[in-house]
């Protein structure tokens, strides 16, 4: 299943060459030309039958991960975040480290041994350790070298009624929609764009942009569902199963009312459920996009995802398949010059 393949991929920011290779042999029989950029960008394009506005397809393949930053006398790994992950959740995770997956878990000091004021405060990143069953420093040189990348080992699984779990929907469900996407033929000049480095600063996007000098670009994420206890309903940034999420405004972009708008119409005209994401919080590859040479006209559609940034993340697959529908509707309105520049 293609969910499964992308999300078990290996692909940490400036390390996408595992993800990046999954996604070229899905798409290289359906697209012109494909190619990738010195950033690492995968670019592959469908010329269309007609001339008409060039339209960017953007997700990024990059996923939130850790980076062996040395190793401890006994064996144990010191490591570092790359992206944004919240420390309290990285306890007991089992992970798989550099290109051989060595398996480990994330430990510390266990709560027998801890101070009664430690019990009640996060566990602090520089007293954790990757544990790869190693009993000296040598030992673990064996298998690990500090600069060595770390993904969560998390398996795709589909529970409850039309969920999923796994790690890195963020962005791999993206991406996923972008490769059903290009398996369809439209008459418009499409680009599709899996860019790199989005965890650590939308760093892909900027470049990827410039070169392909698109006329409108729409960006699809995953983003934070909030419908989960001690989340204030009017508050909750998008949620499980109301459909496809369209952006208003967040940390690296105000989109624009006339893409958004129009947005709402192919939605409706379709049938299709949408929701609006109410958070400012966050930012995704549109905040580099739309100021790219002269500027761009961009949008964002994402699919809701519970525990984002963490080692298990959930979506629902009604959101999934209706995002896919809204983007092909999307596009058929641009080729019946719905949206313009």
């Amino acid at each position: 299943m293609l969910l499964k393949r992308l999300t078990e991929a290996v692909g940490p920011s400036g390390y996408e060459d595992e993800i990046r290779q999954v996604i070229y042999e899905e798409i290289k029989e359906y697209v012109d030309h494909v190619y990738t950029d010195v950033m690492g960008n995968l670019i592959a394009e469908k010329h269309g039958t007609r001339p008409g506005p060039k339209v960017l397809l953007c997700a990024h393949m990059d996923e939130v991960s850790l980076m062996i930053s040395s190793i401890d006398d006994n064996g144990l790994l010191q490591f570092r975040h790359i992206g944004g992950i919240d420390d309290r959740i990285l306890i007991a995770k089992p992970v798989k480290i550099g290109k051989d997956l060595i398996p480990g878990v994330i430990g510390s000091k266990p709560p027998h041994h801890q101070a009664p004021d430690e019990r009640r405060k996060p566990i602090p990143l520089e007293n954790l350790r990757i544990d790869i069953g190693a009993s000296s420093r040598a030992e673990a040189l064996r298998y690990v070298q500090p600069g060595d990348v770390a993904v969560f080992a998390t398996q795709y699984e589909e529970i409850g009624v039309r969920r999923a779990k796994s790690k890195s929907f963020d962005d791999r469900v993206g991406c996923a929609v972008m490769i059903e996407t290009i398996k369809k033929n439209f008459d418009l000049p499409l680009v599709f764009g899996f860019s790199v480095q989005e965890e650590i600063g939308l760093r892909g996007a900027g470049p990827l942009a410039y070169r392909v000098q698109p006329d409108i670009a729409l960006v699809l994420e995953g983003t934070l569902a909030s419908d989960i206890p001690g989340t204030v309903a009017h508050g909750r940034a998008t949620e499980l199963g109301a459909g496809p999420a369209l952006s208003l405004m967040d940390s690296s972009s105000i989109h624009n009312r006339k893409f958004i708008d129009h947005m709402v119409k192919v939605a409706e005209d379709g049938g299709i459920p949408y929701q609006f994401r109410n958070t400012i919080a966050g930012g995704n590859d549109a905040g580099r996009i739309h100021l790219a040479r002269t500027g761009t006209l961009a949008g964002v559609v994402s699919v809701p995802t519970r525990y984002i940034h963490a080692p298990a993340q959930m979506i629902s697959l009604d959101d999934y398949e209706n995002t896919i529908l809204l983007v092909e509707k999307f596009l058929r309105s641009v080729e019946q010059g719905g949206l313009t520049s």
